[in-house]
This record gives structure tokens, sequence and C-alpha cells, in this order.
């Protein structure tokens, strides 16, 4: 797999060849490293038109859709599981 560094060239490259991209939770980085409003949302709505899926893995307490967190500041962060919908599921049942 290849890894460009960039977000929207990542999730293209995704979109176009398959596969997920992920920036999960860590301890360093509890919240994720990418923002909801600016990333998150904008890749998320993208991935699921084009018939994918796009979740947070667990992050304040729960597993949701990256487009279900609501934002409690305007640079508010999360983790971010975005591609095709049978690799994110694969991710997200590691965590039950």
């Amino acid at each position: 797999a290849r890894y460009v560094g960039s977000m929207v060239s990542d999730v293209h490259r995704t979109l176009m060849y398959g596969g997920i991209y992920m920036y999960p939770a860590d301890a360093k980085k509890g919240n994720g490293k990418l923002r909801i409003l600016y990333e998150g949302f904008p890749m998320a709505m993208i991935m699921e038109q084009a018939g994918g899926m796009a979740s947070t893995g667990p992050f304040r307490g729960e597993i949701k859709r990256i487009l279900d967190v609501q934002p409690l500041g305007i640079h508010d962060k999360c983790p971010v599981l975005i591609g095709c919908t049978r690799d994110v599921e694969r991710v997200l049942s590691y965590y039950a």
C-alpha cells in the first residue's frame, strides 16, 4: 500500500483502487489528528456517496459514522477510518 501523506490524495487513491485510509486515535492523539469540519466531514461525504464507509472507530465512548459526530468546536479532531465498506467493517470488527 502507498501512503502519500496528504489526506485528499490518499483518499483519492483509495477511491480509485480500493482499500482503506486510516488515521485512528492512539495514546498520544486520543481524539485523532484530523479536523472533523475540514477533513473528516468532506472526505466522509465523498466516500459514502461513492458507496464506501467512513467511521471514527472508538471515539468518545462509541463507534459511529464520521458524519454523525457533533463537533464541540470548529477545530475539533476525530479518528478516521475511510474506505470500502468491507475493509472498514473488518477493522471495526477488531474493536468489538
